[in-house]
């Protein structure tokens, strides 16, 4: 391993993994917990081809570490060999004092327009599963 990884250290025989890791990986989990749940109701047998995600700019998720995560955590379940489309979905708010609705790149920028930091998040807060493309197998 790379003194330059900053994804995990190894000490020993044990592996530890940042917290943040750790937070996307039980992410992952969900999602593969989704899916089955809902392959489970088909009453056809289907593959996963493709599986697309909405991840919201300001969903506090790391969408490099699902990249990292993804193959390991996908291993052995219905998803592990479909492809993941990741659609990254721009922060917006509208600000409270003017009514002024803008991109939100972190949850604390203030209004470009009156620099008001009372606003109403209305996009980009979301992690969904959009789509899944199936074929018969």
């Amino acid at each position: 391993m790379s003194s330059s990884c900053k994804c995990s250290i190894l000490d020993g025989d044990r592996l530890f993994l940042p917290t943040n890791i750790m937070h996307e990986l039980s992410i992952l989990h969900s999602i593969i917990e989704s899916v089955t749940s809902v392959m489970e109701a088909e009453k056809k047998p289907a593959a996963i081809q493709a599986i697309d995600l909405d991840i919201g700019e300001l969903a506090g998720i790391e969408v490099d570490s699902i990249e990292f995560l993804w193959s390991a955590a996908m291993e052995g379940t219905l998803l592990e060999k479909a492809e993941r489309r990741i659609n990254r979905i721009e922060g917006k708010a509208l600000c409270v004092a003017c009514q002024q609705e803008y991109t939100l790149h972190q949850v604390f920028e203030p209004c470009p327009l009156c620099g008001g930091h009372f606003k109403n998040i209305i996009a980009g807060e979301d992690l969904r599963i959009r789509a899944l493309t199936l074929v018969d197998s």
